[in-house]
């Protein structure tokens, strides 16, 4: 009988110690171009095991939702899925992150719903300004290495590296891309928003799209060293920077 009390005595205050260390937070995963929610599997894997709740979702007509893909989807359509998730899930205090092109979706997910977003966060991703397309904001660039992997005038082909397996980078409508965007929406100033940048050799990869419009805005500017795609190549170090981010806004 004392064996079972003490037993139970240590369950509960082992449930007391960890639910006042670690609350659950809720992220939701925004990604790339030509990328999908499964990119982020890992990440997922690593934070649910933390006692989070993640959101990973694809959007419309990339990943798992390619059979969807059709010349009419644009950065309206992709706002909306975001939007949506958020809505349909009843999420709140939401901890949004962008990566790369998801840095679009984001600032118009930002402009609709400011009061359920707790955090903004840009991995390395596109800062874009009001009436900006994500080709505004790649500048020339767009012309040096955007436009040799359009095809038919509707499509963005991915020219990074791909697979001849699932799951892999798909193509992705151009009108996602030429469509711009209204910042004007003056709560979204009241979310507190960082900037995650992937470094080489100690200088910002993304440095005019996103590292320099960052730091215009003053936001507070986070260092990664490694590749682009860092939910891929280090899950692991990507969530101890989101960490890390979270901690210094909660002090």
């Amino acid at each position: 009988m004392r064996a079972a009390i003490f037993i139970l005595t240590s369950m509960m205050f082992s449930m007391m110690v960890f639910g006042q260390q670690h609350q659950p937070r809720t992220f939701l995963f925004v990604p790339g171009a030509w990328d999908g929610g499964w990119d982020y599997a890992k990440v997922d894997s690593i934070l649910s095991k933390k006692g989070d709740i993640v959101y990973r979702p694809t959007l419309t007509g990339l990943g798992e939702r390619v059979h969807l893909s059709n010349a009419n989807i644009n950065l309206t359509t992709y706002v909306t899925d975001i939007v949506n998730v958020i809505r349909f899930e009843n999420l709140h205090n939401v901890i949004l992150v962008g990566h790369s092109y998801g840095g679009m979706v984001i600032s118009g997910v930002a402009e609709q719903v400011p009061d359920r977003i707790s955090n903004l966060i840009y991995l390395d991703a596109m800062v874009p300004n009001d009436g900006e397309s994500a080709k505004d904001v790649c500048g020339d660039l767009w012309d040096k290495v955007m436009v040799p992997f359009i095809k038919d005038t509707v499509m963005l082909y991915p020219f990074g590296p791909t697979k001849n397996i699932y799951p892999t980078d798909v193509p992705q409508p151009l009108k996602t891309f030429t469509e711009p965007l209204k910042i004007r929406n003056p709560l979204v100033k009241n979310i507190p928003a960082v900037y995650i940048s992937m470094t080489k050799n100690g200088k910002p990869a993304n440095e005019k799209m996103g590292y320099s419009r960052a730091k215009a805005r003053n936001w507070k500017i986070y260092n990664l060293k490694g590749g682009h795609y860092a939910m891929r190549e280090q899950p692991a170090n990507l969530v101890k920077k989101l960490e890390e981010v979270l901690q210094d806004q909660n002090r």
